[in-house]
């Protein structure tokens, strides 16, 4: 350590860590132990108290604040000579523009969402800083090093997408309890308390108008005479009751499977109402709305109990009066939160009630959140081990040994009595639409789908563009920014709407769309082919983007030891697999092949671990997964075979 304190490299750098989360804590702390004296860090997050179990730097008098702030004042009281500068800000602000990462020797990822990782590895590429990569997930986490030019970058292989279901599944033959969690979270809660011009399958009627009492458009609306438990059970009633009954009258649909049971509000709740009354003024105390709670205006106090159809009926009414009570100013405007209280327990009673009505087991809300907030608990000993492989990566970074950069993986179990998994980088894809320019090509029916589609589905969502600029040859289609005046505003936004053989320079098939991001420096070709027809359930969409083929296989028999020091002349590639778990379901997908950082590597291996680690650059399998302290990739440690490696992504 004290060497590493007098190091130049150390002493001199000035480094940037993005996220104080899981982390990020443990990462502040060993930095500053290291030797680090110029540290900054940009974190948006506010603390919680489900983050005091393992985010040490802070504690309960600290709720509520900023992470990258607490965690600056916490580590100053241990390190007082040193320089640390904290952002409460969101690292794609505009602020943190390529000349702001330019002023880093490296910058340090703790993050938790794909998104803002492929933003920060689009900066680094345009700064020219190495970035180093990390996740964890339970017991399993990873680190690797995107050096420009040397090492592939983020984004050099595809990243498993959120897995998805038809809608049809959805909305009409859900089978398993995450099936109604979705239709809770992206349908329902959407339509009350979300944008109410939204399409949505939740206002289904019979054909026969004269049936209904409201149109279609008019049902999830409240009445001005109406009062808000009244308008609850209307809305239970439509939901799990009426269209219920439009679906069971489908009778094809319900050969194979059991039918589902119309809920009504009348048959649910006991005719005394003041048994099913919450008290509001139980929330009186709190100014903050996310903190708002059916459980306890109702005295429901454990989340990990079962409720019944009756009790989640009472969370479901309790929840939407509390939000027209207490937050009526935020409706049409809301998204689901996983922290907030209000909009979970109103999805895991909602979620319930359907699963009650589908013959599918009910859940507890503490199993309900994790479901509709893809929580995976986290564990602060892999934080921890994570953060100190962060800053020995770091550390050879900053003394330019390039031979020695190792990605490393934590495993669950020892493979050959080793938890720590050293694997040598890998040189850039030479598809890699991001660092290595490669055109894409895009599927569309030119003649059906909006440039808006275009935008949402495939730009942002697809390509993480944040501030997007689509031109086609010499014409500029869509643009934003707050420069723009009102004339140029109007024009772009009505292209929006525009089918895209319509717009005013037409897009079809042989065109060349360029997209640019001017805040993350980043642009790419689209090729378009135009389609006529797309399967609804696997290209739900309507659109196919392409364009990831992976470099060719480069095969070779000289398999050396490869450690975390050592290094190894080998250049076999491996044949890769990404593998994405989900609910019991998994899905191969062909990722492609990769080749060795050879050029790199030329150092002898390391005889300490060469009867552990031989092998490592054979083929390995990699599975993907993902908490709140980041995405991880990780080996598959009970298959570590010599030469029988499925390669990592």
């Amino acid at each position: 350590m004290a060497s590493l304190q007098r190091s130049p490299a150390v002493k001199g750098s000035k480094v940037l860590m993005v996220g104080a989360g899981g982390i990020g804590c443990e990462l502040l702390k060993t930095l500053a132990l290291s030797g680090f004296e110029d540290i900054h860090i940009i974190d948006m997050d506010t603390i919680e108290v489900s983050n005091l179990n393992r985010q040490f730097l802070f504690r309960q008098s600290h709720v509520g604040q900023s992470k990258a702030k607490v965690a600056r004042d916490a580590v100053l009281k241990f390190r007082p000579h040193i320089s640390i500068s904290s952002y409460h800000a969101n690292v794609k602000d505009p602020d943190f523009n390529i000349d702001f990462y330019k002023q880093f020797n490296v910058v340090l990822n703790g993050l938790d969402n794909l998104d803002a990782r492929r933003h920060v590895n689009r900066l680094c590429l345009a700064a020219d800083v190495p970035l180093v990569e990390s996740g964890t997930t339970g017991f399993l986490g990873q680190v690797t090093v995107h050096v420009k030019g040397k090492t592939e970058c983020y984004e050099c292989q595809p990243k498993p997408t959120p897995k998805t279901y038809p809608v049809c599944t959805i909305t009409s033959t859900p089978s398993k309890f995450v099936h109604c969690i979705v239709w809770a979270k992206d349908l329902l809660f959407a339509k009350l308390f979300g944008d109410k011009n939204q399409d949505n399958d939740l206002n289904v009627r019979s054909s026969d108008a004269a049936s209904s009492s409201q149109q279609a458009e008019d049902v999830f609306e409240r009445q001005n005479d109406e009062g808000i438990e009244e308008y609850a059970k209307r809305i239970y009633d439509h939901v799990f009751g009426y269209n219920i009954e439009i679906a069971l009258s489908n009778e094809e649909t319900w050969k194979n499977r059991n039918k589902p049971k119309p809920l009504y509000s009348r048959d649910v709740f006991p005719e005394e109402p003041s048994q099913q009354n919450g008290n509001m003024d139980k929330n009186c105390a709190t100014e903050d709305p996310l903190s708002v709670s059916a459980m306890t205006s109702l005295g429901f106090k454990n989340p990990q109990d079962i409720w019944s159809l009756l009790e989640n009926s009472r969370i479901f009414v309790e929840a939407i009066k509390l939000f027209f009570g207490k937050r009526e100013k935020e409706i049409g405007n809301l998204s689901f939160d996983k922290d907030d209280q209000l909009a979970v327990e109103f999805v895991t009673a909602a979620a319930n009630i359907r699963a009650a009505s589908f013959g599918i087991p009910l859940h507890s809300l503490f199993e309900a959140k994790g479901i509709a907030g893809n929580i995976v608990h986290a564990v602060a000993t892999t934080n921890a081990v994570i953060a100190g492989l962060i800053v020995i990566e770091a550390i050879k970074v900053l003394q330019g040994d390039a031979n020695n950069y190792r990605m490393t993986y934590c495993l669950e179990h020892p493979s050959r009595n080793l938890l720590l998994m050293p694997v040598e980088p890998f040189e850039p894809n030479k598809s890699c639409y991001v660092c290595s320019e490669t055109p894409l090509s895009l599927e569309v029916n030119t003649h059906c789908t909006k440039l808006r589609d275009v935008v949402e589905k495939i730009v942002k969502a697809k390509l993480g563009m944040n501030f997007p600029v689509i031109i086609l040859g010499q014409a500029l289609l869509y643009e934003v920014g707050d420069d723009l005046d009102k004339h140029m505003t109007a024009i772009y936004a009505a292209n929006l709407e525009k089918v895209l053989s319509e717009l005013p320079s037409p897009i079809t098939g042989g065109t060349v769309l360029k997209v640019e991001d001017l805040q993350q420096e980043f642009s790419c070709n689209i090729n378009i082919k135009h389609r006529e027809e797309f399967d609804e359930e696997k290209e739900p969409d309507g659109m196919l983007l392409l364009g990831w083929t992976q470099t060719p296989r480069v095969e070779k028999d000289d398999n050396k030891a490869v450690g975390n020091g050592g290094s190894s002349t080998s250049n076999a590639s491996p044949a890769m697999l990404e593998e994405a778990e989900e609910d019991g379901d998994i899905e191969i997908v062909p990722a492609g092949k990769k080749r060795k950082l050879g050029e790199i590597s030329k150092a002898t291996s390391n005889p300490e671990l060469s009867d552990v680690a031989d092998g490592t650059k054979n083929d390995q399998k990699r599975e993907v997964l993902d908490d709140d302290d980041g995405v991880v990739v990780m080996l598959d440690g009970e298959n570590l075979e010599i030469n029988k490696k499925k390669k990592l992504l």
